[in-house]
């Protein structure tokens, strides 16, 4: 994962909400007792059956021919357009079979690694799966990255081609010369004659459909090994430190078999893609599962279009990250509190839990004007990457939408565990998934340690770095590097990052996520990062930096504060959760930020860039 240079997210406006539902739950007429006894009669939930796949391949060849008909990608390729452009399951078929036999046979890239670099679009769905399905090894890579480090990619992963959108072409012309084992610059959404090393994408698949048409069924005949190398992602930057992460179809398979024994999603779902693909968790969750499924893909035009783009894509289920949540929910009920609705909507999420703890389910009615502003159809949110505030996540499931959490890392590629939809338990990141074990080593007084895995979506190892493979990976178990603890019924809660914990003077161990959870309550806190800052001699200040919300600061203080009484309001606030907090844990510094944080692609904050900045 990468630095998201200038992220930021929408300001999310909705319409005054006027809260009519509550007449759903007054013409509700129903028999309580005889509702009980039919609960207490209900077997618990259980795993559903999962699929057995071993490649990407056996999922592409059923769901393009069961499918066939049925949308898949729904995309705009130019702002103005009125309607997304879909593209139906067969065609995606007959673009990945058309561009795999180009590659091969045109371009002769069999077994060759390529770099895929670009926004969500198309055909970056179609080049990932023709790379899996018998090409060579797909090298997905951030687009955010600077010139420099396409480069150093290029030559660490020694791709012979790159794949990339039109909005790289600049930055693909002024690296071009100083890549000179890279044979073709393919270029998405052209139709470009081979010219040198120059091709555009749609040529290639028109000759390979040629090549098809004339009898040509090498491509679809090629044999996929499950545990050969064919995903090559570098985890956080493409520096020589830097970890590339080989993966195989196997791995990517057991996701999908894994997720299919605790999630349903059927031919009428539709994900909205919001995510990078060069992330295994849009990639694998937001892009191969669904594909199993017959589900459809809306490619969100870009943040600032997140929720335009949900009412016009009506997704059911949306794959995300805590801050997303996290602002969708600030927005939603700070509206709800400004239409003086606030006690209207604890009532009814009140009455309406207790009709669905006897099997009545009136939520949707109930919260219609929500439901509305997300696009009217949304049943899943499954939030990722990070820790959330517990309290949000119970808020989604009052509203009626299906709160999951899943947990894993690029070398799990990624999912280790997940949330099951008939046993939701706000809060955790959810069960180890079925094909995964996870215990967690030396734990101490409360049972927190660091998290070990042994999964059967395990990485094959680093990429030409055998001594890290051997450190991370020990007796089959794979060191994460986070701390979390399991609780009675095996569900897994992360509660901070090996490498971030601050240690006393006194030896005590802080988890800044931990206190970060609680301070991120503070409605005039948009943002913060917790962190041990160097005192005199050996001792550590518990600080924190924090980003201001100034439209609440506004609202409950007046315009025109000082910098001087921003801090200070913030300050007393923290001083209230310092009470709750043990002694060694409670914040003794508090840094206004001015500027955004640096980001990773799924949006967590960068510690490193943000400490080295404090040292420069």
């Amino acid at each position: 994962m990468r630095i998201l240079r200038d992220f930021k997210l929408p300001d999310f406006k909705f319409p005054k909400f006027k809260m009519e539902g509550l007449d759903n739950i007054e013409e509700m007429k129903v028999d309580l007792e005889k509702k009980q006894e039919e609960m207490k009669n209900k077997k618990p939930g259980k795993n559903y059956e999962p699929t057995t796949y071993q490649t990407i391949k056996e999922v592409f060849k059923k769901s393009t021919e069961e499918y066939k008909d049925l949308p898949f990608i729904l995309e705009k390729f130019n702002h103005k357009d009125e309607q997304f452009t879909v593209m139906t399951y067969g065609r995606f078929k007959e673009d990945v079979i058309h561009l795999g036999t180009g590659l091969n046979r045109l371009l002769n890239l069999k077994d060759k690694r390529v770099v895929i670099i670009g926004e969500n679009t198309y055909y970056w769905y179609v080049s990932y799966m023709a790379m899996l399905c018998g090409v060579g090894i797909a090298v997905p890579v951030d687009k955010e990255l600077p010139e420099n480090e396409i480069e150093n990619v290029i030559h660490r992963s020694r791709a012979e081609a790159v794949i990339y959108s039109t909005k790289k072409k600049d930055a693909i012309k002024k690296i071009r010369e100083n890549v000179p084992e890279v044979n073709y610059f393919i270029q998405m959404n052209d139709v470009t004659p081979l010219q040198d090393k120059d091709v555009g994408i749609e040529y290639v698949i028109k000759q390979g459909e040629q090549l098809v048409r004339s009898g040509d069924n090498s491509y679809m005949d090629i044999k996929i090994d499950p545990d050969e190398f064919k995903v090559l992602i570098f985890t956080s930057g493409t520096t020589s430190q830097a970890k590339g992460v080989m993966i195989c179809n196997r791995d990517l398979a057991e996701n999908i078999n894994a997720v299919s024994a605790y999630v349903k999603l059927y031919p009428s779902d539709r994900l909205m893609s919001i995510l990078p693909l060069h992330h295994t968790y849009e990639s694998t969750i937001g892009f191969l599962l669904p594909m199993a499924t017959g589900s459809s893909i809306g490619v969100c035009e870009g943040l600032k279009y997140i929720q335009p783009n949900m009412k016009e894509l009506q997704p059911t289920a949306l794959l995300t990250v805590p801050l997303l949540v996290e602002t969708l929910y600030k927005k939603i009920d700070a509206n709800i509190k400004k239409s003086k609705k606030d006690g209207l909507v604890k009532s009814m999420i009140h009455v309406t839990n207790a009709l669905k703890a006897v099997g009545i389910d009136i939520k949707r009615k109930v919260f219609k004007e929500i439901y509305d502003n997300l696009g009217g159809k949304i049943r899943i949110i499954v939030s990722a990457a990070a820790p959330i505030d517990a309290k949000i996540g119970r808020w989604v499931q009052d509203i009626g939408i299906n709160f999951l959490q899943g947990y894993g890392l690029t070398e799990t590629s990624p999912i280790a565990a997940l949330t099951p939809e008939f046993e939701p338990k706000v809060g955790s990141a959810g069960k180890p998934v079925i094909c995964a074990e996870i215990k967690i080593d030396n734990p101490n007084e409360n049972g927190e340690g660091e998290v070990l895995i042994k999964s059967k979506t395990l990485m094959l190892g680093y990429y030409e770095n055998e001594e890290a493979t051997k450190e991370a990976i020990q007796d089959g178990w794979f060191h994460s590097g986070d701390i979390g603890y399991l609780d009675e019924d095996g569900f897994l809660y992360i509660t901070g990052r090996c490498k971030n914990v601050i240690v006393t003077q006194n030896g005590k161990n802080i988890y800044p996520e931990e206190i970060e959870l609680l301070l991120g309550k503070i409605p005039e806190i948009k943002e913060c990062m917790v962190y041990g800052k160097e005192g005199e001699g050996d001792e550590l200040i518990i600080s924190v930096k924090v980003i201001p919300d100034y439209e609440e600061l506004e609202k409950n203080y007046g315009k025109d504060l000082t910098d001087e009484k921003i801090h200070d309001i913030i300050w007393n606030k923290i001083k209230e959760v310092n009470k709750g907090l043990t002694s060694y844990k409670a914040i003794k510094n508090l840094e206004i930020k001015k500027d955004e944080f640096e980001k990773t692609t799924t949006m967590k904050i960068k510690r490193y860039a943000e400490l080295n900045k404090d040292k420069k």
